[in-house]
Order: structure tokens, then C-alpha cells, then sequence
């Protein structure tokens, strides 16, 4: 792996801090950011939760494998994916091909807290347990998390900055 053309790539639950911590980290690094959510939303001129109601999830799922790969051909960028792209293994596979992946962690009451006044996130606008669904999709999702990961991250109850010095210290520069 060639360390000047790395992409480091923010994998977590939502509510993790991807998208906060990517644009911030792509700063401090002096890299071009992308978040694998907004590039679908810019291709498809639509909100996420109008492709899960027309498309449904596996519609967006497509979708989502597409971004990563495109975005994966462009060399030393940082990017926040989505929640659930762990889900698929081709996305996985790409995940550990050529990046260096940090999974941000956070506990389930953080997640519930940072994801409380949020219109936008589909699999959470359906439920009428925030808590439980949440905590079911970071059960589900955490062997894959743990797999794509080349570093965990724990940001719970952490400042943004104190997370991204962790992540510069052990990132290719």
C-alpha cells in the first residue's frame, strides 16, 4: 500500500462523529473531503430517506457500493461513509483494499443523544424506539466494523479535536 495515496475512510454507527471528524481531519491533513452519503445525494438530486421510500434499502445500498467504489479511485482523500456500508462484503472488500479505515465508536447513549434531533436518518424515522434501533444496528454491525478497522476509535464524551489527534497520530501522513 502506498502511503502518499491512501484514503482514510470513517466507518461507525450514525452518530458517531464521521461526518464532523472527516471534515475536520481532511483539513488537518490537507486532504479533499467526501461523504459517501452527500455524494449520493448530489448524483441523485434526492434526500436519502426519498430513495429508501422509492427504491428501498437495497436500491440505496446499490447506490452506496457505487459512491465507494468511485470514490475509492481517487487517491489521498478522507471519507465518511454511511452507517450501514459495512454491511455489504463487497464494500467491505473495497474498504480494505487500499485505505486505511478508522471505526469510530461510541456508546449506545451517545449515539441515542447525537441522533435525537435528526430528520434524515431513514432506519431511524421509521422506529419508535430510537434506543433499540440503534443498539440493534450497532450489534449487528459491529463484527463488520471490527473487521474493515485498522484503528478503533472510542469518542465517546471526547472533544472533536481530541478524537482527530488521535486519528493524526496513527493515519499516513
Amino acid at each position: 500500500m502506498d502511503n502518499q495515496l491512501t484514503n482514510v475512510v470513517l466507518v461507525g454507527p450514525m452518530g458517531s462523529g464521521k461526518t464532523s471528524v472527516g471534515r475536520r481531519l481532511a483539513c488537518v491533513l490537507k486532504r479533499d473531503f467526501f461523504d459517501s452519503d452527500f455524494e449520493i445525494i448530489a448524483r441523485t438530486g434526492v434526500a436519502i430517506d426519498h430513495i429508501f421510500d422509492v427504491e428501498g434499502e437495497e436500491g440505496f445500498r446499490q447506490r452506496e457500493t457505487q459512491v465507494l467504489k468511485d470514490l475509492c479511485e481517487i487517491p489521498n482523500i478522507v471519507i465518511a461513509t454511511g452507517g450501514g456500508i459495512v454491511i455489504k462484503e463487497e464494500n467491505r472488500t473495497l474498504l480494505k483494499r487500499d485505505s486505511f479505515v478508522v471505526y469510530l465508536s461510541s456508546s449506545i447513549a451517545q449515539l441515542v443523544k447525537r441522533t435525537a434531533n435528526s430528520k434524515s436518518r431513514p432506519l431511524l424515522e421509521q422506529s419508535s424506539n430510537r434506543e433499540k434501533t440503534i443498539r440493534d444496528l450497532v450489534n449487528a454491525r459491529e463484527d463488520f466494523y471490527q473487521e474493515v478497522a485498522d484503528v478503533v476509535i472510542e469518542t465517546t464524551g471526547k472533544k472533536l479535536y481530541a478524537i482527530i489527534n488521535e486519528i493524526k497520530k496513527v493515519a499516513p501522513k
